[in-house]
């Protein structure tokens, strides 16, 4: 199975397009990660409530 990054051309690898682009796909990613776990929360809302406490939890007791 061939590398997908293989067929770029390296000089492009740091042009402000190339940012631009992975910028955008970060964002895409985020928003349907954000939507993902929504649609988690909403089908399993004790699961989701354990693991808000747990976050909740490690919070207060984390040490900067």
């Amino acid at each position: 199975m061939p590398d997908r990054e293989s067929h770029k051309d390296p000089s492009q690898h740091d042009s402000p397009e190339s940012d631009a682009e992975r910028r955008r796909r970060r964002a895409q990613f985020l928003r349907e990660l954000t939507e993902a776990r929504e649609l988690r929360d909403r089908v399993q809302p004790r699961r989701a409530k354990a693991a808000r406490l747990r976050h909740a939890m490690r919070m207060r007791t984390f040490r900067w």
